[in-house]
Parts: structure tokens; sequence; C-alpha cells
């Protein structure tokens, strides 16, 4: 079986990026796969502040806003912040006032002088808190467990300054929902398994939390404040090291989220998200930008040689073998993180999201304007 020159390039770079492919796999998210959960402290530490940005949230906080004020913690304190809403929002907040004395309102008016957006809710909730210890929540969001905020808690290290935590989607039926959830399952991998691996780079604000002296300390937001989004993700990629951030797996740690129902407002999420890793640390763009390029161009080059024989069936043989390796990895992590269900769909779901990734990269060069909600 003799290969030309053209059929031998194409067929050395199909390796190439396997080759590559296989480092992430390997040698970053097994980690993550394999590394054992960590258990739930036995005790509450130290009190800490709850966090939770509204905007237009009044169902969701009716909801799910009961299972965060009735955390099993001994001192912690929440605070919604009512971000210029014109529904029920405050009506509904103010019911909740009356009942639980460890909730705080912080209202945020339409009309005031500010930078409107997300950033600045964030920021006058992280004033108005009282602990040093924060953390973040979103209104559509509820905890696994009532011991969520027990894991979540500050811990014993004092070097610690940042905890990554999980927020999967809540499962709902439909092509959307799976390709939405299995995309937030390998955004997890990647930002949880490289926090393991000490390159912490981004979290995410549903299940999150850090010092509000860290933030005092680096003056807030105040380098990103311009970009609509990244009060989570930038924020952690500005200020984290291998030395004061921890991850949390276990499953009472998790918060589930309500996800998007349309494929529009899925998009226009990820069009924010893809505006803020434009800001990330020059490393940290190169090695998630090599991880999507290799990506593209394995299956990019895998499609090219299918038209030349006999150089198709060396091609399969290394498409096969890629499949059969992450398959031993990437469905231990489903189960690990709340997707068991999307084990069997792994093959499918895989291809889909890369489809869907390119799509919206080359959506976000000409769809410039991102805003919160």
């Amino acid at each position: 079986m003799e290969l030309t020159l053209l059929e031998s390039c194409l067929l050395g770079a199909l390796i190439f990026c396997f080759a590559v492919q296989l480092y992430f796999s390997l040698s970053v998210h097994l980690k993550l796969a394999l590394v054992k959960v960590e258990e739930l402290p036995e005790q509450a530490a130290k009190p800490l502040s709850v966090i939770i940005c509204a905007r237009n949230e009044a169902e969701n906080l009716t909801q799910y806003l009961p299972a965060v004020l009735q955390q099993n913690y001994p001192d912690f304190e929440v605070i919604v912040v009512n971000d210029r809403s014109w529904d029920q929002t405050r009506e509904v907040l103010k019911g909740f006032v009356a009942q639980y004395k460890h909730l705080k309102v912080v209202t945020v008016a339409e009309g005031e002088k500010f930078i409107a957006g997300k950033k600045f809710a964030v920021t006058m909730g992280i004033k108005a808190a009282a602990h040093d210890w924060l953390v973040f929540t979103d209104a559509d969001c509820v905890p696994a467990s009532e011991n969520w905020l027990t894991g979540m808690q500050q811990p014993a290290s004092e070097q610690t300054a940042i905890v990554l935590g999980y927020s999967p989607y809540i499962r709902k039926r439909g092509l959307l929902n799976s390709l939405i959830r299995f995309e937030t399952f390998f955004t997890a991998v990647n930002y949880l398994a490289f926090a393991l691996d000490g390159m912490p780079y981004m979290g995410v604000g549903r299940n999150m939390a850090y010092k509000k002296s860290l933030f005092f300390k680096n003056k807030g937001f105040a380098a990103h404040m311009h970009i609509p989004s990244g009060d989570d993700d930038l924020f952690v990629n500005a200020h984290a090291t291998p030395q004061n951030t921890e991850i949390r797996l276990n499953r009472l740690t998790h918060v589930w989220s309500e996800p998007n129902t349309s494929f529009s407002a899925y998009l226009r999420q990820k069009k924010r998200h893809f505006g803020a890793g434009k800001f990330y640390k020059a490393r940290h763009k190169f090695i998630l930008s090599l991880q999507i390029i290799f990506q593209f161009l394995f299956y990019a080059l895998f499609i090219a040689l299918m038209f030349f024989k006999p150089a198709n069936y060396l091609a399969a043989g290394v498409f096969a073998l890629s499949l059969i390796i992450r398959s031993f990895i990437y469905p231990r992590l489903l189960k690990r993180l709340n997707y068991p269900d999307l084990r069997w769909w792994f093959p499918v779901l895989d291809i889909l999201l890369f489809i869907f990734l390119v799509f919206n990269g080359i959506l976000s060069i000409f769809v410039k304007k991102v805003k919160w909600k």
C-alpha cells in the first residue's frame, strides 16, 4: 500500500493532531477522572455571604431562593441584588425578607449614574457583604443539597482565596438540551482539570467562591469593567494561581441551573462567554486556542482523507483509536459530573459540539454587541 506525497502529508498531520488531542485527554482531563472526590467538612468554620444578582427573576426567586436560604450552615447571610427589575422581583423579595432574617436586599434603581451591567450589581452585593468569604450563584440556580455551603465554605488553608465549583444544567427533553449540557460538561472538565493541574484560568459564577479582601485588593472589576461579561471567568483568570485556588467535585456541592430553551438565547449566552475569552492571559489563550485549532484540524483532515484511497483506511484507524481512548475517559467524567445519560451519545455529541463551536466562533466575528439581560 503506497501513499502519494500529499496523502502522506495529510496522514502525518492527522497523526500529529491526534497526538495533541491525546495530550489534553491523557495528561490533563484524565487527572480529573481519577482524582478522589473530596469529603465534605464535618462542621462549618467561618461565617460567609452568599451573593445573587437578579434582574426580572421573580419566578426563579420564588422557586429556587428558599433552597439557598434554608442551607444547613450555622452562620451565613444571603444578599440578593435587585438589578433594575421591572417585574415582581421587588415584591417577591419583600416577602422573603419578612420570613428570613438573614436575607439582605440591595436595590439598583433604573436611571442611577453608573455603568450598567452585571459587574456593577455584583460589586454592590460585595460591598454590602458582612463577611470576607463570598459564595456566588444565580437566581435561576438551586443547590444540589442543603450542605452546599458546607462544601463551598472557606477552606482551612488561609492561602486559599478562590474555590471553583460546578454547575450542571437541569435535564430536559430535546437535542438542544443535550447539546447545552454536553458543552457545559466540556467547559467544566477543562477549567476544573486545568485548575487541578496547576493552571486555573476561569470559573463559573453559578457556583464559585472567593474572598472579599481579594476582590478589593485587586480593585474589583476595574481592569475589565468595560466588558459586559466576565464577572466570573475574567476575575478568576486575572487572580487565580496554583497556590490560592481549589476545586470542588462532591455532588453535594453542585448547583443545578435552568438551561436556555431556545437556540437564539443559547447563542447570545455563548457570544458573551466568547467575548470574555479574548481578554484571558496570553498563556491561557494560547493553550485553549491550540486545543480548539487541533481539534478542528483533526476532524478536517479526517474528512479530507476519506477521499483518498488507501489512505482513508489508515485515517479511519486513527479516528477509531482516538474515539476508543476518549471513550474510556469522558463517559467516566460524564457520570462524575452528573450527566450519566449522555455517556451513550458521547461520539455524536462530540461532533455536534465541534460544529457548534466553529459556527459560534464565526458568528462572534460579525456580531459584536452583547448585554446582560
